[in-house]
């Protein structure tokens, strides 16, 4: 077999090659780009050992072995698409297996290249390769991971927006309701201050809520007016045009992210309903098209990356952790994980108790043995990750009763 470790930087690649032995064979900077890929084949080919002459081209390229800090890009692409094996290594363990051969924090590109072959060389087999997903389970992946992104990113404008308001104008977020709905989004950039807001008349509020469709207009209406009109403490005049300074973009911002994120929505459905297990997904309770997309992307769709409901179990971090030593022994949730796929579970759980008895049931029994309420959507959301993976295995869609018979029965 040959080792190639990749550090890899925006423009370049810092690559070394190793032999089973651990001779180093070749170290080259390669630039970013199809000349860079190009030039590391050739480098490939020019070590490959006497014995690859005897194997098909695909036999060959299998016998490279490749580890690199990123499971994304182009190049990562590339080295997929050219039938090497490729390891995506986690930073944090690259950074244990650097202090282990070196503990005077010495740190260099050329050296973690070396660092990099060493790893897939000599413990490949306690790594995870690159998961072989297809082409449409990557497009939602990508859009899904930006549209949960831009939701991050609205609310936290949101927070800030309610910041500046508490400490200027407060009546305005006792008047409005949510601060990202477009009737208020509307009022705050007719009136971004206390006096301007004064000044609204009831015709404009009127007009606000209507075109937002909200019930009970006329009313609504009246309550706002009559809390922006109350007498309030106000900040001294400069003081309360910055602040106004600071409402406008905040809310020229949200009203923007708002409109993308509905857009963007559209493109993250487009792209999960042409992908083949997105039946499968939808029959779950309390996942939608979204929520979906998400959990799908995150976890992605090679059918031979998760060994068994386990091990997806422990890639998604609703499975506990146990600390063991001597005589203590101590099980405890699993904080190390992928954040944006331990959200989408948290929500499915939650969401799904109200379209599954069973998933309620379950959910109350834990409650009733004096699980706090985190706690116990997180044991839901690991049962849930063991249905989903066996209705993908045999490709089968979701059934109340297979999945929850026992919690039923006991329920009854």
């Amino acid at each position: 077999m040959l080792f190639v470790g990749d550090d890899w930087a925006e423009d370049h690649h810092d690559v070394e090659l190793v032999d089973d032995q651990g001779r180093i064979l070749a170290r080259r900077r390669l630039p970013e780009g199809l000349g860079g890929i190009t030039r590391l084949h050739a480098l490939l080919a020019e070590h490959a050992p006497q014995e690859w002459a005897d194997l098909d081209p695909a036999e060959a390229a299998a016998q490279v072995m490749v580890g690199i800090e990123t499971d994304r890009g182009p190049w990562v692409g590339a080295l997929v698409a050219a039938g090497y094996t490729v390891y995506a290594l986690n930073p944090k363990s690259v950074a244990r297996y650097r202090e282990r051969h070196s503990t005077s924090g010495a740190k260099s590109d050329t050296a973690d290249a070396h660092l990099l072959a060493e790893i897939v060389r000599l413990d490949r087999s306690h790594h995870r390769q690159v998961a072989g997903d297809s082409p449409t389970g990557e497009s939602v992946k990508v859009t899904a991971r930006a549209h949960q992104s831009m939701i991050w990113d609205r609310t936290r404008h949101v927070l800030r927006l309610r910041a500046a308001l508490r400490d200027f104008f407060p009546a305005a977020l006792a008047a409005f309701g949510d601060l990202d709905e477009p009737d208020t989004l509307a009022l705050l950039a007719q009136a971004p201050d206390p006096d301007a807001a004064s000044r609204l008349s009831r015709a404009k509020i009127v007009r606000a809520l209507t075109r937002a469709n909200r019930r009970d207009v006329t009313a609504r209406a009246e309550k706002i007016r009559q809390v922006l009109t109350a007498p309030e403490l106000r900040q001294p005049g400069p003081i309360q045009d910055a602040y106004a300074a600071i409402v406008s973009s905040e809310v020229a911002l949200i009203t923007v992210l708002n409109a993308q994120i509905e857009r963007l929505g559209q493109v993250v459905a487009e792209h999960f309903g042409r992908h083949r297990d997105a039946d499968i997904y939808t029959s779950l309770p309390g996942l939608g098209v979204i929520l979906s997309a998400r959990i799908l992307g995150e976890f992605g769709d090679d059918p031979h990356r998760y060994a068994d409901a386990k091990g997806r179990k422990a890639y998604a971090g609703t499975a506990p952790i146990t600390r063991a030593s001597g005589t203590r022994r101590v099980v405890l949730a699993r904080y190390a994980r992928n954040r944006r796929l331990g959200d989408a579970l948290q929500q499915w759980a939650f969401c799904s108790m109200r379209g599954s008895a069973g998933a309620r049931a379950y959910y109350k029994a834990l409650r009733g043995r004096g699980v706090g309420h985190q706690a116990a959507l997180r044991q839901l959301a690991n049962r849930w990750v063991g249905i989903l993976h066996g209705c993908l295995r045999d490709r089968t869609f979701y059934d109340e009763n297979t999945a929850w018979q026992q919690h039923l029965n006991t329920a009854a």
